[in-house]
């Protein structure tokens, strides 16, 4: 578990409920800084409402309850005055299916420094082209950053939306199930892509892919039924889990 100086989110006695369903259950958990954190269990068991908890997308949705607390280096984010625009430009997120806008791959890259005012384009050019060179998209792109960003591959177009998240520079990446849309080749480009941006973001990870959690994250927390049964480092818990539901779930016996 890291220390309090490393970690970028902690969560503390939370619990969520949609209605009269219960889909977390108590759990606390320190996200590590500048670590890939991977989110893994069988379907259902809470993985992606956990990881919506921490950009508050689940405020979305109606008869959303939550009890407990999340800090963001050590400040609530759970209070009923936070800036939830202000909160989704620190905590970024990619989806499962790629969605760019069906704008230029630009304007997709820029999108988000538009809405927060930035005008010049000396600094919107020199955003575009790093967060493309962050997302290993722009070697591929750089001589038809006008090209609607909808002709794209869809590996193309889920680096190009990572792209559009970092382009803002948040503290946190927030990444649920971003591969599994794609083909074998496009999936090893995003995983190595991943383990580069992790020098300068904390992403967190939900994948139904246990060999991708095992390749690509430095800490997994295994989850069943709405609860964290463990959380360690990756080599940890894929070689000598302490909870025999993890041992299970590792090796098949259900899920």
């Amino acid at each position: 578990m890291p220390n309090e100086q490393d970690t970028a989110l902690e969560v503390e006695n939370l619990s969520l409920w949609y209605g009269e369903k219960q889909a977390l259950k108590a759990i606390d958990l320190r996200v590590p800084k500048n670590r890939i954190t991977a989110l893994i269990g069988p379907s259902g068991c809470g993985k992606s409402t956990l990881l919506r908890c921490f950009n508050r997308m689940n405020d979305l949705i109606d008869g959303c309850r939550v009890t407990g607390d999340i800090r963001l280096q050590q400040q609530s984010i759970l209070g009923g005055n936070e800036d939830l625009a202000a909160l989704r430009r620190r905590v970024g997120m990619v989806f499962q299916r790629p969605n760019p806008f069906p704008k230029t791959i630009y304007e997709n890259v820029v999108y988000g420094l538009r809405l927060q005012g930035v005008r010049d384009r000396r600094v919107l050019d020199e955003a575009v082209e790093s967060a493309l060179r962050a997302a290993a998209l722009w070697s591929e792109v750089k001589n038809n950053l006008w090209q609607n960003a909808l002709t794209l591959s869809s590996g193309q177009q889920q680096r190009l939306v990572i792209a559009r998240a970092i382009a803002i520079e948040p503290e946190i990446l927030l990444l649920d199930e971003p591969t599994s849309a794609l083909d074998p080749i496009s999936t090893l480009v995003i995983e190595e892509l991943m383990s580069t941006l992790k020098q300068h973001f904390t992403l967190v990870l939900v994948t139904h892919n246990m060999q991708q959690a095992a390749r690509v994250s430095d800490y997994t927390a295994f989850m069943h039924h709405g609860s964290v049964v463990e959380f360690d480092e990756t080599d940890r818990i894929f070689t000598a889990p302490r909870q025999r539901r993890t041992e299970d779930y590792i090796t098949g016996r259900y899920g």
